[in-house]
């Protein structure tokens, strides 16, 4: 088995940052950081910037259509079992809706996939944020 996303071969492209449209930029990044048990958010031009552990940041953009046409996208962040606890337990504390699997089923659990666990959740505006204790891996 390979862990899915290891460098192989000559790929030397990493992702230094994306963006996540949003109704309130800071009520997002509040949202993530919070859960990470991480600092307020940094602000950058127009953006709510979140910088992860391996150099990567989220940026949070306010959306310039209405809520309802911002497309919902799929964070996943890959954690330890102890950061696994800490946000887990931030989630309970919210009593925010969780979910063990991508589309809403498995209400109020977490999984047990990939040989670790995982958990999905939703943010403000609808974007599902995942956390892993383990990579997903693939047969070869």
């Amino acid at each position: 088995m390979t862990a899915v996303g290891n460098l192989e071969g000559d790929v030397t492209a990493q992702l230094d940052h994306t963006i996540v449209h949003s109704s309130d930029r800071f009520a997002s990044a509040r949202f993530l950081t919070g859960l990470l048990g991480e600092p307020e958010p940094g602000a950058y031009g127009p953006f709510a910037t979140v910088p992860l552990g391996n150099g990567v940041t989220i940026d949070y953009a306010d959306s310039i259509v209405d809520r309802d046409r911002i497309v919902m996208q799929h964070l996943a962040f890959l954690v330890s079992e102890d950061e696994f606890d800490d946000i887990f337990a931030r989630i309970a504390e919210r009593g925010l809706p969780y979910w063990g699997g991508p589309e809403h089923q498995e209400p109020q659990q977490i999984n047990h996939r990939h040989h670790g666990r995982g958990v999905y959740v939703d943010d403000p505006d609808g974007h599902s944020i995942e956390f892993l204790t383990h990579p997903y891996v693939k047969e070869e």
